[in-house]
């Protein structure tokens, strides 16, 4: 059981908030295109011998790409891997990609989920955002999608921004649920070092949003969604039962994948690496048959702590009988003891041996993984 995922790096334009690896250039298309399908030739033995049961094009703006181009590139993982017939795979868009022909070409690929970045269904939030599409267009596209049969749909929020009331935010929510999509991940606007979003707020040109308000947004949130009907399986995701994302579950189930493309991360159980976030650098090391990866071979205090900043973010926690099974009793007892505070203050629950975080311990979730890890 393994993933693949595919880092599409190229943008129309750069979202002001966004620190993902992105190229506004699309000269390099073609070169890229080859340049990936080498990799799988050169890195498909990284995993284990294993079928692949997710496969993820990620970005980037892989909408970006025509319905030809998605083809090759999946031709080509069917001819280098061993897919399930079963396997779930997704393609990230934006809404103004999603014109009649991409669609109409999307349905004769087998992709079978779609995950789409609306962000906001304020014009004034998407123009803040530097999005390039409209209200309208998210609604339009997603409509359009249901329309063609590519139902599996899932919808990125964000809260949290300069200026956003509890009104507006809950128009995005009601907006979301109207559109009657089965996935729903919402992100609190985070200001990364290196972005525009963080230079605005260094100049005092914008100011964040308040904790209590941050806050009470999440909470809401929640409220509101699992009222609908959704399972809150992940900090900051939430889906109707049978449409929780398989492969994101892989990442924070410490299941192996294979990572392609610039700035691509990899994982097999044993080590991990991660290529160059460079598409120049990228092309040039492929191009000659030696990847510009990086990688770390994982010992078991630093397996321990990842299992539990991933672990704690889920809905199925962190079990201490599998911890002391794979990385040894002393951590699992570090980890009970250290537990204790946070399931006295009732920020952790224990249920079948298996720590989770309750609704309050949530909001203080970071806080909490970090007391739980293990530093020698």
């Amino acid at each position: 059981m393994a993933g693949l995922y595919i880092h599409i790096p190229f943008c129309a334009k750069r979202c002001i908030y966004c620190d993902f690896f992105s190229n506004t250039d699309m000269s390099y298309k073609e070169r890229f295109l080859d340049a990936v399908i080498r990799e799988m030739e050169l890195r498909k033995k990284f995993l284990p011998e294993s079928t692949l049961q997710t496969i993820y094009l990620g970005g980037g703006t892989p909408s970006q790409l025509s319905p030809g181009d998605l083809k090759q590139l999946l031709n080509a993982v069917y001819t280098h891997f061993e897919v399930s017939d079963e396997a779930e795979l997704t393609l990230e868009v934006n809404p103004d990609d999603l014109t009649e022909n991409f669609v109409e070409g999307l349905t004769k690929l087998p992709f079978n989920r779609v995950s789409m970045g609306i962000q906001s269904f304020q014009e004034k939030d998407l123009k803040f955002l530097n999005r390039r599409h409209t209200s309208g267009q998210a609604m339009e596209a997603v409509t359009r999608l249901q329309k063609s049969g590519l139902s599996n749909i899932s919808i990125d929020l964000i809260y949290g921004l300069p200026g956003q009331t509890f009104i507006e935010w809950e128009e995005n929510i009601q907006q979301a649920l109207s559109l009657d999509v089965p996935h729903i991940s919402a992100y609190h606007l985070m200001y990364e070092e290196g972005t525009v979003l963080y230079q605005l707020k260094e100049k005092g040109m914008i100011r964040h949003i308040e904790e209590e308000q941050s806050l009470k947004a999440f909470n809401h949130l929640i409220n509101r969604l699992t009222d609908a009907g959704f399972i809150h399986y992940e900090i900051s995701n939430f889906a109707k039962p049978g449409f929780i994302s398989r492969h994101n579950s892989s990442y924070w189930q410490s299941i192996p994948y294979l990572g392609l493309g610039p700035s691509a991360h990899s994982y097999n159980g044993r080590q991990r690496d991660w290529n160059v976030a460079s598409l120049s650098s990228y092309l040039e090391g492929i191009e000659k048959g030696v990847p510009q990866t990086e990688g770390e071979i994982l010992d078991t205090v630093t397996a321990y702590n990842d299992a539990i900043i991933t672990g704690l973010r889920t809905m199925w926690g962190v079990n201490l009988s599998r911890i002391a099974a794979l990385y040894g009793e002393k951590l699992a007892g570090y980890c009970r003891k250290e537990a204790q505070p946070f399931l006295n203050n009732k920020l952790l629950t224990l249920q079948k041996d298996t720590l989770t975080l309750t609704r309050e311990g949530l909001f203080i979730s970071d806080t909490i993984m970090s007391g739980l890890l293990y530093v020698p």
